[in-house]
């Protein structure tokens, strides 16, 4: 485990973790009761054979757990990275992210005092409530590829950044406050079907009337949520042009000989 001066230092360091040490005090006095009554339940679960107190104690402490999921998260840094750092085994860091992920994930998205947003629903409201404007986009987080054998081992292949990677969608605000984080899926996803197996169509069409940007990915949610969501409009290629444009296109073709045929016209002369 590290020690006291390593974990001050790592609690201080903003770009190690990504927050302030105000807010790990508030995570550490909020999630850490819930990580112990979660680990007390589980110990209570199975047949004790052993005396209240007896067998090994706990070589990596919760904040120690919360330090090393924080900076896998940020940083997405290996378990064996993180094991070296901490001083523990990889599968107690393994153990560690497993435990403390789930509690971070459930917290929800804090955007001010006493105002929590937890699911898309929230959000939502939120935004019709504060007549503010959404912004959805994809974001991909590379992972190592998974193992030979495994099913559906093709699915991490994300096809825009052609490496192994998981997908989330992330909303914020115009000011780009973030207010949710979808749990992450396999890369191989389109964004605009994670949309749709997130329930954003039918919370967008049956929540207040709101306006969400979104990139290119997303086009086709406009016509499905009653124009709450605002994309690009599709690029338009030769083959759609205009048939005014077309004549144009063709008339200037004609008139114009390729510069090729006639550097090789005046080769052969």
């Amino acid at each position: 485990m590290v020690g006291n001066r390593a974990r001050a230092a790592i609690i201080r360091s903003r770009q190690i973790t990504g927050l302030t040490p105000e807010v790990i005090a508030e995570l550490i006095a909020e999630v850490g009761p819930l990580w112990h009554e979660r680990h007390q339940a589980g110990l209570a679960s199975r047949p004790r054979s052993r005396a209240v107190g007896a067998g090994a104690k706990h070589k990596l402490v919760f904040i120690d757990r919360l330090l090393a999921t924080l900076v896998h998260l940020r940083h997405g840094a290996t378990h064996d990275v993180l094991a070296c750092w901490f001083g523990v085994d990889r599968s107690t860091i393994t153990r560690a992210i497993g435990e403390v992920r789930p509690l971070l994930a459930t917290r929800g998205c804090t955007i001010a005092p006493g105002i929590r947003l937890r699911t898309l629903a929230e959000v939502v409201d939120h935004l019709g409530a504060s007549g503010q404007t959404g912004i959805i986009d994809g974001t991909e987080v590379r992972v190592r590829r998974p193992a030979a054998g495994r099913k559906d081992r093709e699915k991490f292949i994300s096809g825009k950044k052609k490496q192994n990677a998981v997908k989330s969608m992330v909303v914020t605000d115009a000011d780009g406050r973030l207010l949710f984080c979808s749990p992450a899926q396999p890369a191989s996803c389109a964004d605009i079907t994670h949309a749709r197996q997130l329930g954003l169509v039918k919370v967008l069409a049956d929540g207040p009337v709101v306006e969400v940007l979104a990139d290119a990915g997303y086009q086709g949610l406009g016509a499905r949520t009653g124009g709450r969501v605002v994309t690009p409009p599709h690029r338009k290629f030769k083959k759609d042009a205009p048939t005014g444009t077309r004549r144009c296109m063709n008339a200037s073709a004609k008139l114009t000989p390729p510069a090729a045929s006639g550097s090789s016209t005046a080769s052969r002369t």
